[in-house]
């Protein structure tokens, strides 16, 4: 294959001269090397030319020689250019060309370099690499590059470039041919990204670090996007940013929290079509008829949305690139869309059953509060920020008086619908500051944060507390009414550790059953009544 080149480069040396042919000899190897030598101008069966007839005879044939070499380069696949020492291109077949996205006469009257036809950081490294062959006199170099097309696009070649030399040696410019692989490094690159991205899948990194990582790999492998993710909030069917990590952070900000709907832009509705919505030009959907002027200052034309699916087919958002240009994806980043969306939908999918398993081991089944494993780490965490802020905390204990009879007379289901329904309305009551726990059985604990001093406030809605519980509930057999029995304690007045502070509010809950159940009581009325 390279002998080859080697032939066909010297043939189109030979457009290089005027009144000489380029003799290439291959005996010369490993570099390419050519001489100047006379035309041969003789007839076919004939005389010998005039001296006067031979430069004519001579620019003819050098004419009929052009043709068919150019005609033959530009039939070939591969790409073929002659730069000289300078880098200025003196030749480009219709390949080349037309992988960059330039007419076939686009060279004639130019005198261009690499600089002329590619962004500046491409451009350097280019010509470093041009340099470093003549400098260092090395006559065949393999290497693999990009070049950036007239609409934006990264290509990749890979190819040979060999040194041009006259008859004493001395190095006069520089050919090069070579292969369009940029699908084949496309797919080597998304191998590479899908196995890093699973890695951190696997190590479990955070997902929003996970999500970052994907769209910026899609970013990188694609030209002139920019994407995001999208996370379903299944309670509010509102998508919420997951990731954005190129997108205006002004926009990421207005379209955070986009409901899931027909006419919601690309992505609320692919979300609530379930499946992917393309859309060419944004100014002239319908389905963002609503979000225009959100658009507008960022210059976003159009836009690709995707759901992201988990196990058993549950959406879990949705994964959009949007384009400055009007137009639609090209099969490319179809496909590469589907690589990002496959595996944003494992990340999600596993983080969301790591929380799922994290949950269920420190929330009540039955009533969906924190349980007694959980508790411990609140209240630590509560008395912490309490004493480095120097502020109060209270904890609550309490339990449904002669709660054993309801189920002896009702049954445990009616006892499980009580229980249900007493944490329902702690939950209701109780601020988003505190915290609401099940203990065991009919045992309950609030954790209150209140300002230095409001005692009084934390004792006022305990008796909402104990007011709600004592409100009907409803039951199979018929309504039923119960009572609570609550004790308190205050830090630090009544203790400085969660040991010590539970049990006196325990305490302080007996001593409120002694006095006649459906009571609240503190520490400081126990000390009192003593």
């Amino acid at each position: 294959m390279l002998i080859q080149y080697k032939q066909l480069l010297c043939s189109l040396s030979l457009l290089l001269s005027g009144e000489a042919a380029l003799k290439f000899d291959q005996a010369e190897a490993p570099g390419l090397r050519f001489f100047m030598e006379p035309l041969e101008m003789r007839e076919q069966n004939g005389p010998t030319p005039s001296r006067s007839q031979a430069p004519f005879i001579g620019t003819m044939m050098q004419d009929v020689l052009r043709h068919k070499v150019t005609f033959l380069l530009d039939n070939i696949p591969e790409i073929v250019f002659i730069k000289d020492c300078a880098g200025r291109y003196e030749y480009m077949n219709a390949a080349a060309l037309a992988s960059l996205g330039y007419e076939r006469n686009f060279l004639e009257g130019r005198t261009l370099t690499i600089f002329d036809l590619a962004p500046m950081q491409v451009a350097e490294c280019i010509d470093r690499l041009d340099r470093r062959i003549l400098k260092g006199n090395i006559d065949i170099f393999d290497a693999e590059e990009p070049m950036v097309a007239v609409d934006g696009t990264t290509h990749w070649y890979s190819g040979t470039r060999i040194i041009l030399r006259d008859e004493t040696g001395m190095a006069v410019g520089l050919a090069g041919i070579s292969r369009e692989i940029t699908f084949t490094k496309r797919q080597e690159t998304m191998r590479r990204s899908h196995a890093s991205l699973l890695e951190m899948i696997v190590k479990g990194e955070l997902l929003k670090d996970i999500l970052s990582a994907v769209v910026s790999e899609v970013e990188g492998l694609l030209d002139n996007v920019c994407g995001s993710v999208l996370l379903l909030d299944e309670k509010t069917a509102l998508l919420r940013n997951g990731a954005s990590p190129s997108l205006p952070p002004q926009y990421v900000s207005a379209v955070d929290g986009v409901p899931v709907g027909p006419n919601n832009g690309s992505c609320g509705t692919a979300a609530f079509r379930r499946m992917p919505v393309y859309v060419s030009d944004i100014f002239e959907n319908p389905l963002w008829s609503g979000y225009t002027s959100v658009v507008e200052p960022h210059g976003l034309r159009s836009c690709w949305s995707t759901p992201i699916f988990g196990n058993n087919d549950v959406l879990l958002g949705t994964f959009a690139l949007y384009s400055k240009s009007v137009r639609m994806p090209t099969e490319v980043e179809k496909d590469i869309i589907d690589m990002a969306t496959n595996i944003a939908g494992i990340a999600i999918d596993r983080r969301r059953a790591e929380e799922r398993v994290h949950y269920k081991a420190h929330h009540d089944p039955l009533t969906g509060l924190s349980n007694r494993n959980l508790f411990w780490g609140q209240f630590r965490r509560a008395l912490h920020e309490a004493k480095r802020e120097d502020r109060l905390v209270a904890i609550t204990y309490f339990d449904v008086d002669k709660f054993k009879k309801i189920n002896d007379i009702y049954g445990h289901a009616a006892g499980d619908d009580v229980l249900r329904a007493i944490a329902e309305r702690i939950t209701k009551t109780i601020r988003a500051s505190d915290t609401a726990v099940r203990l065991g059985g009919d045992e309950f604990a609030v954790i209150f944060s209140n300002p230095k001093g409001d005692e009084a406030g934390v004792l006022a809605r305990l008796e909402e507390i104990r007011q709600a519980a004592q409100e009907p509930i409803a039951l199979s057999a018929g309504a039923i009414t119960v009572t609570c029995s609550m004790g308190t304690a205050f830090y630090p007045n009544d203790g400085k550790t969660p040991e010590s502070l539970l049990a006196k509010a325990d305490l302080a809950m007996y001593e409120a059953k002694r006095a006649g159940r459906s009571a609240a009581t503190d520490d400081a009325q126990i000390e009192n009544a003593a």
